[in-house]
């Protein structure tokens, strides 16, 4: 894939930078670990520092100091998740793996679904919970800022606006991502209204292209963009092809799986969406990080990943190896001089023994986030450079097996 800030060789893993930082590390050792491309988040960043302040700077590249290229989501899934959409009591499903299409469930009042629309919530005692954070409607969403309550307004529009102003060289289309408990009813409602926003953000972008055009021959910034949209429904196959089918359809960039997934519906739900896009598009996997997993999407189609799994396990000193995860502040590893892993190249492996990596985290020292997260986002580059090595060999497979022969899961 080509940006205006360069290059990113497919399968690759974005790191996620939230607020316009990679948790713990410098711009430089960002680049030193591998990494090609830096995903940050439009709802965090329209709260503070707000998008106005990123365009003044220059764009997100230049805010952070981040030479590459970069991505940002579309703010929806923050909005939802933070609110309406999960952590609630709704009726629960019965998946079938032997259909792709409607899972068996139990009958969905209507009441239930306007419940969820409302951002309300069964209390548990027969009673409604206002959920004072989203309320969503055909236009687009309210939300009071989890900061300081403060009532902020969500539009496709003001997304795309949004994301424009910060400037990354990939941007999404705005979306609804309900829970993956969701009755199968509200997941077809929250698709179709994906699709309706996915064509005004599509229009949105493509009105300020033309304006751009209109005031200068020169490339700019914006003009830049990429707009992927993003594909829905949750955990019914029907749904899922269903929406691959009409955002595919649309005049995208390239395309993003995202929303409700359960782990063991990852596989299923990729081949199903993959199997319609445009082969030719790039598709990104949306917040999908395990190493496992990251195999079986690749062999069904995608193209990039990101997830903060790596750098938030760094933090608590959960580091990934080629056999698996490891809890570093575990006792073994106290009198342990050994490097964390024998043949890693990175700066933490090649400085520094698992006993002194164990002493930073037991003693809460700063240190240890850095060198922990050099580590776990090291090994992330490495399996996309071994997976594309694969790829070009013709031994994908192959290297498959031998990966997942090693890492354990336990």
């Amino acid at each position: 894939m080509e940006t205006a800030h360069g290059k990113i060789l497919t399968p690759a893993f974005a790191a996620v930078g939230t607020k316009a930082s990679v948790k713990s590390l410098t711009p430089v050792e960002i680049k030193d670990v591998g990494i090609s491309v830096v995903l940050a988040n439009t709802y965090h960043l329209y709260l503070e520092p707000g998008e106005k302040i990123i365009e003044a700077a220059g764009g997100l590249g230049k805010f952070m100091n981040w030479p590459g290229p970069t991505m940002t989501d579309s703010g929806g899934f923050q909005v939802f998740s933070l609110g309406a959409a999960f952590g609630r009591r709704q009726s629960k499903i019965s998946f079938s793996k032997k259909s792709n299409a409607t899972p068996r469930q139990k009958p969905v009042h209507s009441d239930v679904l306007e419940n969820i629309r409302m951002g309300m919530a069964d209390s548990g005692e027969g009673g409604k919970t206002t959920n004072t954070l989203v309320k969503i409607d055909e236009d687009g969403v309210d939300f009071l800022s989890y900061k300081d309550g403060s009532k902020h307004r969500f539009t496709p529009e003001r997304s795309i606006q949004i994301q424009q102003s910060i400037g990354a060289d990939i941007i999404f289309a705005f979306d609804e991502c309900p829970s993956p408990s969701a009755p199968y009813e509200y997941q077809r409602e929250a698709m179709e209204r994906t699709h309706r926003w996915a064509l005004r953000s599509l229009a949105e972008h493509k009105r300020a292209r033309r304006g751009l055009a209109r005031a200068s021959r020169k490339k700019m910034r914006k003009g830049e963009q990429a707009l992927f949209g993003i594909v829905q429904g949750g955990r019914y196959g029907d749904l899922r092809k269903e929406s691959a089918k009409a955002v595919g359809a649309m005049d995208f960039d390239g395309f993003g799986i995202g929303g409700s997934f359960e782990k063991e519906d990852i596989e299923s739900a990729v081949s199903w969406v993959n199997e319609i896009l445009p082969p030719e598009k790039p598709r990104h996997l949306l917040g999908i990080g395990d190493p496992l997993d990251i195999w079986g999407a690749v062999e069904n189609g995608i193209d990039t990943f990101d997830c903060v799994a790596p750098t938030r396990e760094a933090r608590t000193g959960s580091l990934y190896t080629r056999a698996g995860r490891v809890n570093i502040t575990n006792a073994k590893f106290v009198k342990d001089f050994s490097p964390l892993e024998e043949h890693c190249d990175c700066y933490t492996c090649a400085n520094f023994s698992r006993s002194y990596l164990a002493h930073l985290y037991r003693t809460k020292e700063i240190l240890a986030s850095t060198l922990g997260t050099i580590h776990n986002l090291r090994f992330f580059t490495k399996l996309m450079g071994e997976i594309r090595e694969g790829v070009l060999a013709d031994k994908f497979e192959d290297f498959r097996a031998d990966f997942a022969r090693k890492y354990s899961t336990r």
